[in-house]
Formats: C-alpha cells, structure tokens, sequence
C-alpha cells in the first residue's frame, strides 16, 4: 500500500537521494502510523474496557503514544529538510535524528509505565472476560502491527532513516507485546489463571529494550559513527578510477544528516604532473563524487615521488618495516628531505583506535628498525587514526 501511494503521492519518488522525495516518504509513512495507530488504540481500548485487562488497555494507549511518536518523525522529516541558514550552515538534517530520538524515548517510558500497572495487577488480581470480538481485535492489530513493521523497515532503509529504523523496530516490539497480550487473555479466559500482569510486566521489558536499541541506532549518528563500509568503498572506487590518482588517504566523512554529507580525503598524484592539470582532474573527482553519492566533497592533492629509484627503495624498506611492527599498520605521506649530517624520513602511520601499541612505542619500533641499515636516517613520523 504504501509503494502504491508513493507512486501516486511523490514525484520522481525513486530518487531517494532527493531531499525533497526523502521528506515526501517521511511525511506518508508518518501520517500512515498516525492514522493506523488511533484505529489500534480505539479498538484496544474498547476491547480492554469490555475485558477488564490492564494489559490490552495498556497496550491501547502504547499504540497511542506511537502515534505521537509518528507525529514526532513526521515534524523530524519536515524540519530536516529545510535549507541551510547562517546559524546552520550545515542544514538541519540531524533533526531527523533528535526525532528518533525522541521516539525512542516515548517508548522507554511507556515500558516503565507499563511496568508499573502491570506490577499492581500482580498485586491485585482479577479475572477477565473474553469474547471472540476481543481476539479478533487483538489478532487485526497483530497484522497491522507486522505491516508497519515491514513498510517502515523497507522505506528507512532505501532513504538511510535512522528515525524510521527506530519506527520500524518499536512496531516490531508492539507486535511482540500484543501477542503476549493475546496469549494472557486467552489463558485467562480458558482456565481462570491471572497472568495479565505477569504478560504485561513482560510486555514492558521487552518494550523496555526495544526503546534502549532505538536509542543506541539514534544516538551514534549524533555522536558522529564511522561511515558505512559500502559508502567508503564507493567512494575509494570512484577516486581511484581516474588514472592520474596513484593512492588515497586520510578519508574523513561528516555526517550532518541525510542529504548533508561532507567528505575530505588527500589523493596522491605523481609530483612531475602540471600542476594545472591535475587541479582540474581533483575538479572533476569532486564533482563526481558530489553527483553519484549526494555529498560535498574536498580533495587535498599529495604530490608523491615515483622516478627516483633511491627514494622507492627506502619506502619499501620503510613499508615492510610498518608491516613489521604491526600487521594493522599502514603508512602514507612518504618524503626524504636530504641535509648534511643526516636524512629525515618523514611519513605518516596509521593506528587503528585502541591499537595494543602505544603511539610512543610504535614510533621508537620503526626508528630502531630503520637504523639497522640506515644509521643515518631519522623517521618523523606522525600518527594517524583512521576515521572510516
């Protein structure tokens, strides 16, 4: 249903990449979750009155507060995609995020709420009433539940929506919870054992922890994760494409929401190029990378060495002692500066975080190891830490 509105609803609704088209589906799936979420509520709530359950009637209002949660990612979507200003320079694209966020919060609330009837009930006992009307109902909000589930989890990942995830997973814990629902009304109903409050403080644990996952899937985009791995690689395979690009490093990927990525990386390129020419080949690459995956891109040009034989046969050197040192090692940004008394070799290394070696004892390793047959070389030698 939901793909059959958006071919109707949204313009040019394939390219996801489109801000525009990114906050048409975020406007749809929202107001879609409003609407089915007060039809759930009303259905659960008529069904928890006429039973007497706490937890079908807690149930209710959790389907109410996903509506609000709805309403929240709708306005996230909204406010997400309005231009760039200058207090935001960046654009607003992470209110998708703090919309998630927000989300996830509802629905650990809800838990503890939850958690807190259902105790009582414990406490006090009763037995409920069931009626073919009640299952049904409970059985319909199960397959609407599945349904959003699978429309939110599909349409966030073709538009790369935190929020959405976080929708599609509190959907999946909904379902969960009114099945236990569903199983405490039946076997109340069938053999008079007063479960409810049990079911409804598990019902709260597992939304409990549905609420801590969405969390953890809002909050690492606004601490700022590492980028995808198929990101990464897309982006090293269209840089090393161009013929003049001999290598490439120190790969950095800001991400200020969808739609408002920044990339920067240095790319190596032979030192006897015009340099003319090759500021209008790194042109082209920025451009390129800025069409194909929807970023601003910025390419700082390294000029390496690759004709002087001297200089070849001591990278290598160098290269096999990094390796040497450390499989997880690498290095780039490789110069020899020549003077009277001595050579300095200056390089970059780079360190994985939380290396096993400190910065400090690498260095001394690869001095050391340079000095057995180059006494008089002295490495300079800056660590890095990768950021992708």
């Amino acid at each position: 249903m939901i793909s059959l509105l958006a071919k109707l609803l949204i313009k040019d609704y394939k390219n996801v990449t489109d801000a525009k088209v990114r906050e048409a589906y975020g406007v749809l799936c929202g107001g879609m979750g409003i609407a089915l979420n007060i039809l759930l509520f009303l259905g659960k709530f008529l069904a928890g009155t006429i039973s007497g359950s706490i937890a079908i009637t807690a149930d209710a209002f959790n389907n109410l507060s996903d509506a609000g949660s709805s309403f929240i990612t709708l306005i996230g979507f909204k406010l997400g995609s309005q231009k760039p200003d200058p207090e935001h320079p960046f654009g607003h694209g992470r209110m998708e995020y703090l919309s998630g966020l927000a989300v996830a919060v509802l629905i650990i609330v809800m838990a503890l709420e939850l958690f807190k009837s259902s105790f009582d009930k414990i406490l006090h006992p009763e037995v409920l009433e069931c009626s073919a009307v009640i299952v049904l109902i409970l059985l319909a909000s199960i397959a609407v539940k599945i349904y959003m589930a699978i429309y939110n989890h599909n349409v966030g990942k073709k538009i790369h929506s935190a929020a959405m995830g976080a929708t599609a997973k509190d959907s999946m814990s909904d379902t969960i919870a009114t099945t236990v629902v569903l199983i405490s009304t039946i076997v109340g109903a069938i053999w008079g054992i007063p479960i409810d409050g049990y079911c409804g403080v598990l019902l709260s644990i597992l939304i409990f922890m549905a609420g801590i996952g969405a969390i953890k899937d809002t909050v690492g985009p606004l601490l700022g994760t590492a980028p995808d791995k198929e990101f990464v690689e897309r982006i090293e395979e269209i840089v090393m494409a161009h013929d003049i690009v001999k290598g490439m490093h120190d790969l950095v990927v800001h991400d200020y929401g969808p739609g408002r990525v920044m990339i920067s990386l240095h790319a190596e390129v032979p030192h006897t190029e015009d340099i003319l020419v090759i500021h209008d080949e790194i042109d082209n690459i920025e451009e390129e990378l800025g069409d194909k995956l929807n970023c601003e891109a910025v390419i700082h040009m390294d000029p390496i060495i690759m004709d002087d034989e001297k200089v070849n046969e001591v990278k290598e050197y160098v290269r096999n002692i990094v390796c040497q040192v450390g499989e997880e090692l690498n290095f780039h940004d490789f110069r020899m500066v020549s003077g009277n008394s001595h050579t300095n070799l200056i390089f970059d290394v780079v360190v994985p975080f939380k290396y096993r070696m400190s910065d400090e004892v690498i260095k001394k390793a690869i001095q050391e190891a340079i000095w057995v047959n180059y006494p008089r070389y002295n490495a300079v030698i800056h660590i890095d830490h990768t950021y992708c």
